[in-house]
Order: C-alpha cells, then sequence, then structure tokens
C-alpha cells in the first residue's frame, strides 16, 4: 500500500474556509476513486491551522490518478492561496 501523509499550517484568517473544502476533497476522493483505501482529515486541537493527512492508496499509479482528478485540481486551485506551510511524505506500509 502506497501511503501519503501531508502536514499543512493554514493561515489564521483562511482555517474556517479550508476545512470544509479539504474535507469535501477527502470524501470526493473515496467515493470516485476506487484505489484511494482510506482519507483522514486531523487538525491539532490547540492549533486548528495545524491540519495533517492520511491517505492510504493501493500504489502510486493511484496516488497519481488522485492528483490529476478533478476535484482535487478544483481543491488544489481553490486553497493554494490559504496555505502557509505544506510537506508531503511518501510511505510504503508493510
Amino acid at each position: 500500500m502506497y501511503v501519503v501523509c501531508v502536514t499543512f499550517r493554514i493561515k489564521d484568517e483562511c482555517i474556517d474556509q479550508f476545512m470544509p473544502l479539504m474535507t469535501r476533497n477527502a470524501k470526493a476522493s473515496l467515493a470516485e476513486e476506487e484505489q484511494c483505501r482510506q482519507f483522514d482529515v486531523c487538525f491539532e486541537e490547540r492549533d486548528p491551522t495545524r491540519v495533517f493527512l492520511y491517505e492510504l492508496y493501493d500504489n502510486e499509479a493511484a496516488f497519481k490518478a488522485h492528483l490529476a482528478a478533478p476535484h482535487f485540481k478544483e481543491f488544489d486551485a481553490a486553497v493554494s492561496n490559504m496555505i502557509a506551510d505544506k510537506k508531503v511524505q511518501i510511505y510504503t506500509r508493510i
């Protein structure tokens, strides 16, 4: 399995706009992408501008298909100015 972990720091003034877009993207990924097995959206209670994603795909090709999906492209364009920092880490699940 192909594991994608993403950490965001969202601009303070954008968190109320970001979270509905993020959760809609996660739900669309699970509903529309057969090889997306899990898509968790988490945030720090003490600092809701810190958002963590845990995504699980069948393989790298499935993740690349996710990045090409219309719902992801729409999400990415909508939130690009809301993000102060973003880090993506890729893992293989044993």
